[in-house]
């Protein structure tokens, strides 16, 4: 559904994005995590065919940027960071002018807006001035305007900033919703956890450079430099602990409130004999998991906060 190759924009001798290569398919939802000035709009931006990059080539839908435009914006749905809303309407008014625009006509225009009104949560304020909505129900109304035409792909930049958190939460909700109906989505965010709650992908991108890119359990693998296990027993607690320090996979082992955090030595990713030793031994195991690594750590890891 998307791709692009070598894809770059520069600006004098500066480049705001540097040949970023990625591949996209049906029903994908990508998160695109990068410091501000990483690079995020400029390739947002790019796909949805606003701004000519120096060189290199992007695809959306089969289409090329440079000679599809025209069939791109009609599967394309892109909502930037900050967008302007006409005050002076109501928000029914508001969903009805961009239908149009979309040269949507009679019954089908009312219904559309009525539909997407209803996706958002926004049917009561169908009749509310655009002015009097909160900065969360902007956001929403926002991206109703972007589903008006029924996109295929949707390049959401910064849906959930300025949101207080009832509203991140609200949002994240509806990004799943367009997730399990087959929409193909770019999201870029700050809020790093939600992103990893709702995608498949991610890419992060520093410097205008795409540096990490692949599933999100892929790259937490990438930036794990040890496996650590949180193992709990039934009882002899300290015993376990005991035993866990002579495993020769075992690099050491701390009680932390009744959980044993026991460290594996660099190279070892197979735990299974370990748990399986225990049993053996005696002990009846009530937690043996491998301690996760969130999307906020993969991130500060992997990146210096440097932009372009």
């Amino acid at each position: 559904m998307i791709e692009t190759v070598r894809l770059t924009k520069m600006y004098g001798q500066l480049y705001a994005l540097k040949e970023l290569t990625l591949k996209l398919v049906e029903g994908d939802v990508y998160g695109f995590i990068g410091p501000n000035g990483a690079g995020k709009t400029t390739t947002m931006r790019i796909l949805a065919t606003l701004l000519n990059p120096t060189y290199g080539e992007a695809y959306v839908c089969g289409q090329s940027i440079y000679n599809g435009a025209q069939e791109i914006r009609r599967v394309v749905g892109y909502m930037p960071d900050f967008f302007g809303v006409y005050d002076d309407m109501k928000v029914i008014e508001y969903l009805e002018f961009f239908a149009s625009a979309y040269r949507i006509k009679g019954p089908a225009r009312k219904k559309i807006c009525e539909e997407v009104l209803e996706l958002v949560d926004l049917t009561y304020k169908r009749d509310a001035l655009v002015t009097s909505l909160s900065r969360g129900m902007t956001q929403r109304l926002g991206l109703a305007r972007t589903l008006l035409h029924s996109p295929k792909v949707l390049l959401l930049d910064e849906p959930a900033s300025g949101l207080d958190p009832r509203a991140r939460i609200e949002m994240r909700s509806l990004l799943k919703e367009l997730r399990s109906m087959g929409k193909t989505i770019m999201v870029s965010s700050h809020i790093l956890p939600e992103l990893a709650d709702i995608c498949n992908k991610i890419g992060i991108i520093e410097q205008g450079q795409l540096i990490v890119n692949g599933d999100v359990a892929e790259v937490m693998k990438q930036v794990r430099a040890e496996v650590v296990l949180n193992i709990t027993v039934a009882e002899r607690q300290r015993e376990a602990g005991d035993f866990l320090e002579k495993q020769p996979e075992v690099a050491s082992v701390q009680d932390r409130k009744g959980v044993l955090v026991v460290k594996l030595k660099d190279g070892v990713h197979r735990h299974g004999p370990i748990a399986a030793r225990l049993v053996a031994e005696g002990f009846e195991l009530t937690m043996f998991k491998e301690d996760e690594i969130n999307l906020e750590t993969a991130f500060m890891h992997l990146t210096k906060g440097i932009t372009s």
